[in-house]
């Protein structure tokens, strides 16, 4: 008889992870055995997956409907595996600061198109520390946010993004739990999308190969999808909301 796995969204796990579980301040350590030498490992490098594996595990302990992705593509979890639309959960986990990618810049702006219902996937973030004598993992905090609470502007681009010789790699993020930002995250999808929109018209590799039908576009798309009308404001009409002056 096949067991009957609870459906959760992306808040209940989360809710569940932190009530329950007590997931943040909780300890932990890696553990390496070969040939019945077991060693703890001592190199943060490795936590990420780690964690994510574990999650893995525990969603399948708690009788959570889950599918984990072990591809390289977005979501590293689908919720609701009989409908991949819905319940996407991607995991970032760092150490101190968030060094992570949120996506790949280009790869991102036309999924999104083909794919509509990727710009609602939650991130489950984990900031963690781990003592470099003893290897002790420590959970400092965590959060569950939308693509736009993670993301901001900066002062090169309308979105902040990886940068090298004049060619964007990747979305990077917010540091979205600090009060001393001069770029704050952004309000809702719409003005995140307006940034996105407004870089693919300032950058030089995009600016006559996508900029121009973009919007037109990721807005039809969202509408067959959701139906529902997205309002794109232009850029330079909302910018000083997400550049703030400089304390002096």
């Amino acid at each position: 008889m096949a067991i009957q796995l609870k459906q959760c969204t992306a808040e209940q796990v989360f809710d569940a992870l932190k009530n329950e579980f007590s997931f943040i301040n909780a300890k932990g350590s890696i553990r390496f055995n070969l040939n019945d030498f077991e060693i703890i490992v001592k190199q943060n490098s490795v936590v990420g997956n780690i964690l994510e594996d574990w999650l893995a595990d525990w969603l399948d302990a708690q009788g959570i409907a889950n599918e984990h992705n072990l591809g390289q593509v977005a979501p590293d979890f689908w919720l609701n595996p009989t409908d991949k639309t819905k319940d996407l959960l991607e995991l970032k986990c760092f150490y101190r600061g968030p060094g992570f990618d949120i996506a790949n810049f280009l790869s991102y702006v036309n999924e999104i198109i083909d794919k509509p219902y990727r710009l609602h996937s939650k991130y489950l973030l984990i900031l963690y520390d781990m003592n470099p004598q003893t290897g002790v993992v420590s959970i400092e905090n965590a959060w569950l946010k939308n693509v736009w609470e993670i993301a901001c502007s900066s002062s090169n681009r309308p979105i902040k993004v990886q940068e090298k010789k004049k060619v964007i790699y990747n979305i990077r993020p917010a540091t979205w739990y600090s009060e001393k930002t001069q770029y704050p995250t952004f309000k809702c999808l719409e003005h995140f999308l307006a940034a996105i929109e407004q870089t693919l018209y300032d950058y030089n590799q995009t600016r006559t190969t996508i900029a121009e039908n973009w919007a037109k576009k990721l807005c039809t798309a969202y509408k067959q999808h959701y139906g529902v009308e997205l309002n794109l404001p232009r850029w330079y009409d909302i910018k000083e909301q997400y550049i703030l002056p400089k304390e002096s």
